[in-house]
C-alpha cells in the first residue's frame, strides 16, 4: 500500500512516499481504508524526533509512518473516525475498536478530524484541567491555530466572561476575532510587553485562565497576568524554548496554579 514515512528525523522534507505491506488487524482492532488523515503539531514533533518517550514516541526502529487520526471506511462499509498512535499517513491503518466511532451522515472528513485530537484537547483544557466557570476570563495563546481557535469558540460556548486571543500577526488576530464565536480582543502574543497588553485587553484586571501552547518566555510572562486562584494550563511548547523554573513559593503566595495537559 501507499504510505508516507520517514527514515530519519527532521522537517517535512524527510517524509517520503513508500510502498509498504498492508497492516493486519488483531483482536479488538479494525482495518480502516483511509479517506483522509489529520495533521497535528504532534506529528511535526514526532517527525522531528522530539517525542523521545511517551505514547507518541516512534515504536521500534525507523522507518516510521506518522499520523494520529484518520477518517475512512471499514471492510463492512462503515464510515468511521479513528485515533491511532501512529500510522495514519497511509492508504490503510489499524485502529483499536475502543478508539473508533461511526460518522453521522453529512459530516465531512475535515470537520470530523478537526474535533478529534484538536477538539478534544480544547475541550479538556477548559473543562477537565482549567475547570472554567461561567463569567471567567480566558486568554488563549496561538488562537489562530487548530486547538487555539477551537478553544476560543468553546470558551464562548461555556460562558466565558471575556476571551483574549493572542497571535503572531494581525491577519491571525483578525481571524481569532472573526470566528463565529470569536474573541473579545486579540493581541500580539510575544513576551515583550505581554503583561501590559493582556491587562489592557482585560480592562486592567488580572485574568482567570491562560491556555498556553507556546512555552518559553511567553509562559513565564503569562504567570504575571493571573489573578487570585488563576490557572495556567500548558499543553505544548511551539517556541521550542524552556520556561524558567516555577517557584512553588510564588504559586502559594499568589494563589495561582500551573497544570499540564
Amino acid at each position: 500500500m501507499r504510505a508516507m514515512q520517514f527514515e530519519r528525523f527532521g522537517g517535512p522534507e524527510v517524509l517520503m512516499e513508500a510502498d509498504v505491506p498492508d497492516p493486519v488487524a488483531g483482536p479488538g482492532e479494525t482495518l480502516v481504508e483511509v479517506e483522509a488523515a489529520g495533521v497535528n503539531f504532534g506529528d511535526i514533533k514526532q517527525v522531528a524526533g522530539e517525542h523521545t518517550d511517551g505514547p507518541y514516541a516512534p515504536k521500534g526502529p525507523l522507518p516510521h509512518i506518522p499520523g494520529l487520526e484518520v477518517v475512512g471506511r471499514t471492510a463492512d462499509g462503515r464510515r468511521v473516525l479513528g485515533h491511532v498512535l501512529q500510522g495514519g499517513y497511509a492508504a490503510k491503518t489499524v485502529v483499536a475498536d475502543r478508539d473508533l466511532v461511526e460518522l453521522p451522515q453529512g459530516v465531512s472528513a475535515g470537520e470530523a478530524l478537526a474535533v478529534l485530537v484538536q477538539g478534544l484537547t480544547a475541550w479538556h483544557l477548559l473543562r477537565s484541567v482549567a475547570r472554567m466557570s461561567p463569567g471567567e476570563s480566558v486568554v488563549v495563546h496561538a488562537a489562530a491555530g487548530g486547538t487555539g481557535s477551537l478553544a476560543v469558540q468553546l470558551a464562548r460556548e461555556f460562558g466565558a466572561g471575556r476571551i483574549i486571543a493572542t497571535a503572531s500577526s494581525e491577519q491571525r488576530r483578525a481571524f481569532a476575532r472573526e470566528l463565529e464565536l470569536g474573541a473579545d480582543a486579540a493581541i500580539d502574543g510575544t513576551a515583550g510587553g505581554y503583561r501590559e497588553r493582556v491587562l489592557d485587553a482585560n480592562h486592567g484586571r488580572p485574568v482567570d485562565i491562560v491556555l498556553d501552547a507556546v512555552g518559553g518566555s511567553v509562559l513565564d510572562s503569562a504567570l504575571d497576568v493571573l489573578g487570585c486562584l488563576g490557572r495556567l494550563v500548558t499543553y505544548g511548547a511551539s517556541s521550542r524554548q524552556a520556561a524558567s523554573a516555577i517557584d512553588p513559593h510564588r504559586l502559594a503566595m499568589d494563589s495561582i496554579s500551573v497544570a499540564g495537559f
